[in-house]
């Protein structure tokens, strides 16, 4: 099986090999370990930094800074602050982050299929992992 993969560079298409490729730079935002939970939380509507806060399990308030800071500069999320005091700000998902949430979902859904599978998987690994090596 031929396992080389054109360069369609020469064609003016795109090849996620290349670290300069558009797409990749794109895909590369979906790789956060944050990034898709807290685009689900948004699913449902807008919500409040610390409504995410209390959500997102584990997250620390930097690591849910960062995120959602990235998402707005994408163009995933937006941000909207009122005029009120103290200042309420909202998170909610742009047309561009819900046109997202398809493929994140089918792997959620991907995920809770196959979590047992691969958590076997990585015990037998792990297991594997400890046994002393032994020379021929």
């Amino acid at each position: 099986m031929d396992t080389t993969f054109p360069d369609l560079r020469q064609y003016g298409g795109a090849d996620a090999f290349l670290q300069a490729c558009k797409p990749r730079t794109v895909l590369d935002l979906f790789t956060g370990k944050w990034t898709g939970l807290v685009m689900g939380a948004l699913l449902d509507g807008p919500r409040r930094f610390n409504e995410l806060r209390r959500m997102l399990d584990g997250i620390t308030q930097k690591m849910l800074s960062q995120t959602l800071r990235t998402l707005e500069r994408d163009g995933l999320i937006t941000r909207t602050v009122y005029p009120t005091i103290p200042p309420r700000v909202d998170y909610e998902l742009t047309r561009l982050g819900r046109s997202a949430m398809g493929v994140l979902q089918a792997i959620g859904a991907w995920a809770g299929e196959h979590a047992d599978e691969v958590l076997a998987s990585r015990q037998s690994y792990d297991e594997r992992a400890k046994e002393p090596v032994r020379s021929v």
